[in-house]
């Protein structure tokens, strides 16, 4: 299964921006769907952007408007746009990749993302 690793994250305060980049480590053009999720302390992981190998992309209603998601197919990479970022960001980003003939889904280790007040 296709291994993934993201970077970006940091520290950065309100209103500022940051961009998420995860990288496959083989080519992502044919995977349903690439995403990224999020976990902050005490809470659920959720889904907060996705792209599928058609380019359909869906944002979670608190990130919309803000943030976007793309795929840059020859670089195997997809990417998480963060505009606006507001303290209730604050969260460990997850990369995503999930197909229906996969017996299971692939994950990244995550990049922490931390926006100040």
């Amino acid at each position: 299964q296709v291994q993934l690793v993201e970077s970006g994250g940091g520290l950065m305060q309100a209103r500022g921006s940051l961009r998420l980049s995860c990288v496959a480590s083989s080519s992502i053009s044919n995977i349903d769907i690439m995403a990224w999720y999020r976990q902050a302390p005490g809470k659920q992981r959720e889904l907060v952007a996705s792209i599928t190998s058609s380019s359909v992309k869906n944002y979670a209603d608190s990130v919309k408007d803000r943030f976007a998601i793309s795929r840059d197919n020859p670089k195997n990479t997809v990417y998480l746009q963060m505009n606006g970022l507001k303290p209730e960001d604050t969260a460990v980003y997850y990369c995503y990749a999930g197909a229906s003939l996969w017996p299971r889904a692939s994950w990244g280790q995550g990049t922490q993302v931390t926006v100040s007040s």
